[in-house]
């Protein structure tokens, strides 16, 4: 009697690159993708907004300059990350052909208000 194992038939304790290929993407149908950017663009709204918020500005400047610049606030906004952005390879995720592309984290928008007038106040 042995204590060692023999040779057996059965399973094999490996198995090959190529057919855990094949199993994943031809078998069960999944694909392993990078979460893709969702660009941050303005609407036509919110950039006819901008140029008439501009064009008011210009007409009060050309009536009275100096009392304009006087009462003239500007407003900085910052888009602040709740979270820490992954490299493409951390947020790929396993996906069925069929599902569509994931997306990358969304951001919420807090403005950070900097305000500032004549006086710098």
């Amino acid at each position: 009697m042995s204590t060692e194992d023999g040779e057996s038939s059965g399973r094999p304790k490996e198995i090959s690159t190529e057919h855990v290929h094949y199993t994943i993407h031809k078998y069960l149908g999944i694909r392993k993708l990078c979460a893709k950017w969702v660009p941050r663009e303005l609407t036509f709204d919110k950039k006819q907004r901008r140029v008439d918020d501009s064009e008011q500005c210009l007409t009060m400047i050309k009536c009275n300059k100096p009392e304009f610049l006087r009462l003239y606030v500007t407003m900085d906004e910052t888009w602040l990350h709740h979270f820490t952005l992954k490299s493409n390879r951390q947020s790929s995720e396993w996906t069925a052909h069929y599902k569509p592309v994931p997306k990358r984290g969304k951001t919420q928008h807090i403005k950070s208000h900097k305000k500032v007038d004549l006086e710098g106040i």
